[in-house]
């Protein structure tokens, strides 16, 4: 099938699918004598674990690993493992920024009146001075 129908059939748009070829991620596949790419199931494949890896908000330095991990049957899974628990550990702290981010603009909302007057405890928290 052409990229297009590779495209339709992965999930993931035409841009991407060349992107990750020229990263490595996926291998670069055969072409017609026109030039177009081709591409089989076992590329639908990658792209679809790709797609899910993504999903999970894997950094394509993480999902380029674990695509060669999953296509090696030798491959320890303790690796895999590890690679996964980093993510997760990475989540978790994201997660904890986002909230300290979310409880202090919350903060500094319900101490705005939000009416027709000037002065505003929100720019003045992201403007650094004490309102």
């Amino acid at each position: 099938m052409n990229i297009g129908q590779a495209a339709s059939c992965s999930g993931i748009s035409a841009k991407m699918i060349r992107h990750y070829e020229s990263l490595g991620v996926l291998p670069r596949v055969g072409r017609t004598q026109a030039g177009y790419r081709v591409y089989g199931e076992s590329e639908l494949e990658t792209l679809r674990f790709i797609r899910r890896a993504r999903s999970f908000g894997l950094p394509m330095t993480r999902i380029a690993a674990l695509v060669g991990l999953w296509q090696d049957c030798e491959r320890p899974s303790a690796e895999v493992k590890r690679i996964a628990t980093e993510h997760v550990r990475e989540l978790r702290a994201r997660m904890a920024e986002l909230g300290g981010m979310c409880s202090a603009l919350e903060e500094l909302a319900g101490r705005c009146r939000g009416d027709d007057r000037p002065d505003c405890p929100i720019l003045s928290g992201l403007a650094g001075v004490a309102a």
